[in-house]
């Protein structure tokens, strides 16, 4: 009998074996979590996202929970047997409630890092994402405008920016940097101007601080908004700011446990995989 139960578990190894070294030549996901079970017991983790920000974090046509941000967690959750990550996909009003109060532990909405927001929920020390941002303009002027810095050169002439908007900070640090080469920086009464892209194309402004994820849903989709202006309009990236999760206060075994997964992530090269899937290139290295 012993001597059959030790046949059988070396034709286990080494059956487990070669299945490990064809799946090292496949292109999927390298997997962080190989032969990891998970602990039917384990701790629930609700963690609470918004539905429409693709490709950041939404809710797919077959109703699960999707995008970048929401991958990057699934993989987390692989790696802690303790934990069972649940998603909750939400109104961005109660997320935000719902994890200063308790009601989740943790929300992802492409959220960027604000002193108010650091006040009020726990950040990690690792980013989750990033929003690449840069420059809108007529394409007319692509001779001229390359970056900010030309730009500014060029005429400075920005579409008006919410002063609680990051965009506005981002701009503010750059005449500060550049007090030779200043953007016009107008405050805004609004948080978004829907008529930013047709400001710019009447020359009533010269450039609009724009997201890149919104400038290709817009123009350069066949089904955006302003796609019939796609040869008049042209795009630069400036930088990625990155997007973080936010942790209600009381979750710092959480988020230390999240840290210490993204840097493997990050390491094992998962982290890039998921990023060209959903963005077509790490975007991180837009970030300054």
């Amino acid at each position: 009998m012993k001597k059959k139960q030790s046949h059988f578990f070396a034709v286990y190894i080494a059956t487990a074996l070669l299945l490990s070294a064809l799946s090292g030549c496949s292109k999927k996901i390298p997997s962080v979590s190989a032969g990891t079970a998970k602990n039917p017991a384990g701790k629930k983790i609700y963690i609470a996202h918004t539905q429409t920000y693709v490709p950041y974090v939404f809710t797919n046509e077959k109703g699960e929970s999707d995008g970048f941000e929401v991958a990057v967690w699934r993989e987390i959750d692989k790696m802690y047997p303790q934990y069972t990550v649940e998603f909750v996909p939400t109104s961005d009003d109660d997320l935000l409630i719902g994890v200063e109060t308790g009601k989740y532990a943790a929300g992802i909405k492409g959220a960027w890092s604000t002193p108010e927001r650091r006040l009020k929920y726990l950040f990690p020390k690792n980013y989750l994402g990033a929003s690449i941002i840069g420059l809108t303009f007529r394409s007319e002027n692509k001779d001229k405008i390359h970056d900010l810095e030309s730009f500014a050169r060029f005429s400075g002439k920005l579409v008006p920016i919410s002063p609680q908007s990051a965009q506005f900070s981002i701009i503010t640090d750059f005449n500060k940097v550049h007090p030779d080469m200043q953007i016009k920086l107008v405050p805004s009464d609004v948080f978004d101007i829907p008529e930013s892209y047709t400001w710019v194309l009447e020359k009533r402004y010269d450039g609009f601080f724009d997201l890149q994820v919104a400038y290709k849903r817009n123009v350069l989709d066949p089904k955006g908004a302003y796609h019939q202006y796609a040869d008049k309009l042209a795009y630069v990236v400036y930088q990625a700011i990155p997007t973080w999760p936010l942790f209600n206060k009381n979750e710092v075994q959480l988020a230390d446990d999240y840290d210490a997964a993204v840097k493997t992530l990050h390491e094992n090269g998962t982290y890039t995989v998921l990023a060209d899937r959903y963005f077509g290139e790490d975007v991180s290295k837009y970030v300054k």
